[in-house]
């Protein structure tokens, strides 16, 4: 069954100012369909804020970062986070599944509305360590996580020598775009920590952590310590760091996303840090060549385990997926599945962006949009 623009109405949950809503609008334009109704975050994030859903309506949800008032609001704050920071990250998940459950309440009050992606799916792949035990369990090959809770530094390190790793990534539970990640490698009398954290004392002592798009390098035990002790408190999340592929000396991963079932847009993210993520000045790479060079088998083989890992999710119209491959391209793992990592500029499928790809996927039926199910969290 297909959903047409003339009968249902799009909405989208959004921050208005964004650039992801207005990528959304275009492509939703072009597509025929009149322009979606905005609910911004921050009034979803608001319980004294009257919303209302049109009948019809299909809900998407695109993500509630780079706003300070979202921010404050999610996070139940009385002053506004300096989102610069590292910090916050569990009251702001706390706050991000209460207005997921209102919306949910909306959408089954509303005749006709449906959402585009499931709220128990998003809340998932927003924190780490539930998306991780979801992928496990399905059988989608992923790092080995050690078991946790992580309370700290001597907490990380115990658990790491119990269960013979050596060298791990540290990441929050619910952090995004490389924030407060650490590639940490030990060995006897040294340690190094490469991370986007930047260790900042005050002149009291006291530590703060930001955000830095120059990766820091911290071999201090000390320092490291530091970091983790004050990131745990917010929840963590840690995985062996597993060899990766590497092109022309630089390490590579592909963030490849999945719409209605089937893998459409690839990234290659190139490195010569751990850390691949493109806003830290890491460049794309040839998606062609690469694909020539690893050959068919290898290419779909890896599509293939990013479509597995999207299936988990699979009342979900889309989802990125982060796919680590070998370094001899025949084994492959999934490192993140984000629910917010369509956001990917100049990459086409069949002619399509991202947010045109779903729109497609809507009006060929190619996926059919559902009523909410109870939040459980």
């Amino acid at each position: 069954m297909t959903t047409s623009p003339s009968v249902a109405r799009l909405v989208t949950v959004c921050v208005p100012q964004n650039r992801r809503r207005l990528l959304f609008v275009e492509a939703a334009r072009r597509a025929g369909w009149d322009e979606p109704e905005v609910v911004p975050w921050r009034d979803l994030a608001d319980e004294g804020i009257a919303i209302s859903l049109p009948e019809n309506a299909l809900v998407r949800v695109d993500a509630p970062g780079e706003d300070v008032e979202t921010a404050r609001l999610l996070r139940g704050w009385d002053h506004d986070p300096d989102l610069h920071r590292v910090e916050g990250g569990a009251d702001q998940h706390r706050g991000f599944v209460a207005a997921l459950d209102r919306l949910s309440r909306l959408v089954t009050a509303t005749p006709g509305a449906r959402l585009l992606q499931q709220v128990d799916d998003l809340i998932d792949m927003c924190d780490k360590r539930r998306c991780h035990l979801r992928l496990s369990r399905a059988g989608v090959p992923v790092p080995l996580a050690l078991p946790g809770p992580i309370t700290g530094y001597a907490s990380l390190r115990d658990q790491m020598a119990e269960h013979r790793m050596a060298r791990v990534f540290v990441k929050p539970a619910h952090g995004s775009s490389a924030s407060g990640v650490i590639a940490l490698a030990v060995a006897p009398g040294r340690v190094r920590a490469v991370t986007s954290v930047d260790l900042v004392r005050d002149e009291d002592g006291r530590i703060r952590l930001y955000n830095s798009l120059r990766l820091r390098t911290y071999s201090s035990p000390d320092e490291v310590a530091a970091v983790v002790d004050a990131l745990a408190p917010d929840g963590l999340h840690v995985e062996r760091w597993v060899p990766k592929a590497d092109v022309d000396g630089r390490v590579v991963d592909l963030r490849v996303l999945v719409v209605a079932g089937r893998a459409t847009h690839v990234v290659v993210r190139s490195s010569r840090s751990p850390l691949t993520n493109l806003h830290l000045g890491n460049a794309r790479g040839d998606t062609r060549a690469l694909r020539e060079a690893i050959g068919e088998p290898a290419w779909r083989a890896m599509l293939g385990v990013a479509e597995d890992a999207a299936a988990v999710f699979g009342s979900t119209l889309h989802a990125g997926v982060d796919v680590l491959a070998s370094p001899d391209w025949q084994r492959f793992a999934v490192g993140e599945v984000n629910a917010f990592g369509d956001l990917l500029p100049r990459i086409l499928h069949n002619g399509r962006d991202t947010y045109a790809e779903q729109l497609h996927a809507l009006a060929t039926g190619a996926f059919q949009p559902l009523s909410p199910t109870p939040v459980e969290h």
